[in-house]
């Protein structure tokens, strides 16, 4: 008899910004899957499971809960942020998709969460407020040239791009180079927002300008959004300036 499988995320790391429809998915599960540091952000009963894994070890850990769920258990996984962005909604279809047919009898349900972008974008401002991207600055599942092409081309057509896993021990040099690449494409004012553990205690917000943006403030928990040739800065005596990006554009109406 098939069980069900939950797909949730905590959010960006502060337990106020979990959905209500997400706790109710940790309330209803017995046995839960994920990146040890996730599932610690959840409080759990002494009658719910886990099941730590490495946080390269996603088409395991989603072939491993649908299996359980297969056998009738209520299952969820745990992302940090959204599950569906750089997360395990897709590690989860992606294990149905190539699985045993058991597997897509499974009750799923995968429900939304506030990603790092957002909740980066929320304290510096409004930069996300025209049209943007996100891209992955990994190379582990994707070749690097991609990822530079895909650069070039947000920045040419006027993205404001949000970066996700820019940089870590494995792969200390690919932020710095993503910042040269835009320095050819992108004004030297560009701001660009550090937003390292937005909403947790050791929050760190910083605002540099693109032609001096350091790479070696950011880590993995480090999200950075890059803003258009139209984002701006609003200074503010005593307060934060504010970054945003109009509504609006040349030749469009406000």
């Amino acid at each position: 008899m098939s069980g069900r499988l939950f797909v949730i995320g905590t959010g960006p790391g502060n337990p106020e910004q979990m959905t209500p429809e997400a706790l109710a998915a940790v309330d209803a599960a017995t046995d839960f899957f994920g990146y040890g540091p996730y599932l610690d952000r959840l409080q759990l009963r002494h009658d719910q499971l886990r099941h730590a894994s490495d946080n390269r070890e996603e088409l395991d850990r989603a072939g491993a809960a649908l299996a359980m769920a297969a056998d009738g258990a209520k299952v969820c996984v745990v992302s940090g942020g959204d599950p569906g962005i750089f997360a395990m909604a897709a590690a989860v279809c992606e294990a149905i998709e190539n699985g045993p047919a058991a597997w897509r009898a499974v009750d799923l349900t995968i429900l939304p969460g506030i990603t790092a972008m957002l909740a980066v974008a929320a304290r510096a401002g409004a930069p996300l407020g025209h049209d943007f991207c996100a891209i992955s600055l990994s190379d582990n599942l994707k070749p690097w040239n991609i990822i530079e092409t895909r650069l070039v081309l947000a920045a040419k057509a006027g993205f404001v791009i949000a970066l996700y896993n820019p940089i870590s021990r494995a792969r200390p040099w690919q932020l710095g180079e993503a910042f040269k690449l835009l320095r050819d494409h992108l004004p030297a004012a560009t701001p660009v927002i550090f937003g390292r553990a937005a909403g947790r205690p050791d929050e760190r917000i910083a605002v540099q300008q693109l032609s001096q943006a350091d790479a070696s403030i950011a880590d993995m928990a480090t999200c950075i959004i890059i803003g258009s040739a139209e984002t701006r800065i609003v200074s503010r005596p005593g307060r934060l300036d504010l970054v945003y990006t109009p509504r609006f554009m040349a030749g469009g109406n406000r």
